[in-house]
């Protein structure tokens, strides 16, 4: 206590009289150094910082026990998680909703051809699986909407489409991008989508057709049949969107796409990967 009130410029002498503690004992214990422990909990304070802040502070203790871990030092979560507390590194944020699904149409619906219930039935190399789906995020100057599309074997972004509105124009756009920097294999490719009428419309499944892509819809009222593409929404959301506050959609667009691309396709570890990137999953997946 002497030397926290000590930091506010009041006089040592003064604060050890008021305390009951003799000056020589307190110069005594500010100089002695510290115990090993100690040295080595105040150097791991420091790194676990250091990464927190790198992650734009998204890393929870598992996370930050693997990035340790990647240089070669092995600390438990527990230890982590007490650092973390201790040093207020921790944030909830603000959740809004928005209604992106209108299933409620007699367009055609795809079977199902996944099973993401079953890893037996799960792609088994990149660019044989897509997921697909519209999510909102807002701006001071009102919605804005994207559309993704996920790779489900290396869990990376392949394709994003942003506007402010979600007609089927949104995703084909963003199947655009993604068929424009992938590879699709001699085996074909598989898109899966929930019933939304965006991914039903007459123009998507011409489109589709059209590339040879074979489409695939969730059950009714089922949202888990597309769990990997809502799990990034999540990830996404709790990440970036829910900790910033966009003036307009142009802002949130650049902010989306620079975490998108910069961070969580190459760098953000991915717990279902072994805790790697999905860029560094995929050059390993193709390396074999």
């Amino acid at each position: 206590m002497v030397e926290e009130l000590r930091a506010e410029h009041l006089a040592v002498n003064i604060l050890c009289k008021t305390l009951s503690v003799s000056r020589a004992g307190y110069y005594a214990w500010r100089d002695r150094p510290l115990c090993e422990r100690a040295q080595s909990t105040a150097a791991l304070s420091l790194e676990v910082r250091a990464i927190f802040e790198r992650s734009r502070g998204t890393y929870g203790a598992p996370r930050i026990q693997e990035a340790l871990k990647g240089v070669g030092k092995r600390h438990g979560k527990g230890r982590i998680g007490k650092i973390m507390v201790k040093e207020g590194i921790s944030a909830k944020p603000k959740r809004k909703f928005v209604k992106t699904t209108d299933s409620k149409h007699d367009l055609p619906i795809a079977p199902r051809v996944i099973q993401t219930e079953n890893q037996e039935t799960m792609p088994v190399k990149p660019n044989e699986t897509w997921g697909t789906d519209i999510t909102y995020v807002a701006t001071r100057e009102g919605w804005l909407f994207l559309a993704i599309y996920l790779d489900l074997f290396t869990r990376k972004v392949v394709g994003m489409a942003m506007a402010d509105h979600m007609r089927t124009e949104l995703v084909l756009e963003a199947l655009d991008s993604a068929l424009g920097r992938e590879v699709i294999g001699e085996s074909g490719l598989t898109t899966h989508s929930d019933r939304g009428v965006q991914f039903a419309a007459e123009v998507y499944r011409d489109r589709l057709k059209a590339e040879g892509i074979t489409p695939s819809m969730s059950r009714k009222g089922n949202c888990y049949d597309n769990a990997y593409v809502e799990s990034f929404f999540h990830t996404l959301k709790t990440e970036l969107v829910y900790r910033t506050e966009f003036a307009t959609r142009e802002e949130a667009k650049k902010a989306i796409f620079e975490y998108i691309e910069v961070w969580y396709n190459r760098e953000r570890l991915h717990s279902s990967l072994g805790y790697k990137s999905p860029a560094e999953f995929e050059r390993r997946a193709l390396a074999v």
